[in-house]
């Protein structure tokens, strides 16, 4: 199956998804039902961007210290590891978030899978990065990992599956280049202009200005509620040590 109709399929598979739940309570369904698994998207090799900040990057990791970050729950220290020149999570201390907001950004990101695999699917190397605190890209060991397609590495979370698999195997760096465009809001909240993305894994476009049908939900159908213009960066604690690095963004707006 080519890409853009790996791309098409992949939407229209929402769309059935999104009737469905609109004909029924989003309450009542289990997560599967917007879980996807076919098309596979297809396995490439690559190497991921290790790109040095530009001078206008403002910087929110370099391997030295969290003064960027913050607990996300409760705005107290971040309490997450520094190992050598990388970021660990330290399960169970919950989600960290930038001290400052974004809306539209450039955001680089280093990330790499435990070089101890535990787990499958979505127990394996799991975490994730959010934009504006509501939209996931998703961060997963998916190197011969099998789970849903809208749920492995590089996905827009139950959204938008990657148009390839691009992973590295475990213990071996990844790379994210994601340019996002905050979402717009009329003054009676509703949205103007839905959010979009791009994402490049390993320097691989997996993602080319996707449209974003809400923010990040478990279950049910995604749709938008106004919030404010600048909301901040968030990384998840999924329960794995999943290791980041070289973490800068530049501002768009």
């Amino acid at each position: 199956m080519k890409k853009t109709d790996l791309s098409f399929f992949a939407s229209f598979c929402f769309f059935l998804v999104c009737c469905m739940l609109n004909a029924q309570n989003p309450a009542d369904l289990p997560p599967e039902a917007t879980e996807f698994y076919e098309p596979v998207p297809p396995k490439v090799q690559s190497e991921p961007v290790l790109t040095a900040p530009p001078s206008d990057a403002i910087i929110l990791f370099d391997g030295t210290n969290l003064d960027a970050w913050q607990n996300a729950e409760n705005n107290t220290e971040a309490n997450w590891n520094i190992s050598g020149d990388a970021l660990v999570v330290n399960p169970g201390a919950g989600a960290i978030k930038t001290k400052q907001n974004f809306a539209d950004v450039q955001l680089h990101v280093e990330w790499k899978s435990p070089a101890e695999v535990k787990g499958e699917g979505q127990g394996r190397g799991n975490s994730g990065i959010f934009l504006m605190d509501n939209y996931e890209v998703q961060v997963l060991d998916s190197y011969e990992n099998e789970t849903y397609t809208n749920g492995q590495a590089a996905s827009i979370y139950k959204q938008s599956s990657p148009l390839v698999n691009a992973t590295n195997p475990p213990s071996e760096w990844n790379s994210y280049d994601i340019i996002f465009t905050a979402p717009e809001f009329d003054k009676n909240g509703m949205v103007l202009n839905p959010a979009k993305i791009t994402v490049l894994h390993n320097g691989v476009v997996v993602q080319n200005n996707f449209e974003l049908k809400g923010p990040t939900v478990y279950t049910g159908i995604p749709h938008y509620t106004e919030h404010a213009e600048k909301l901040p960066i968030v990384l998840q604690d999924h329960g794995n040590p999943v290791s980041f690095r070289n973490i800068w963004v530049r501002e768009l707006d």
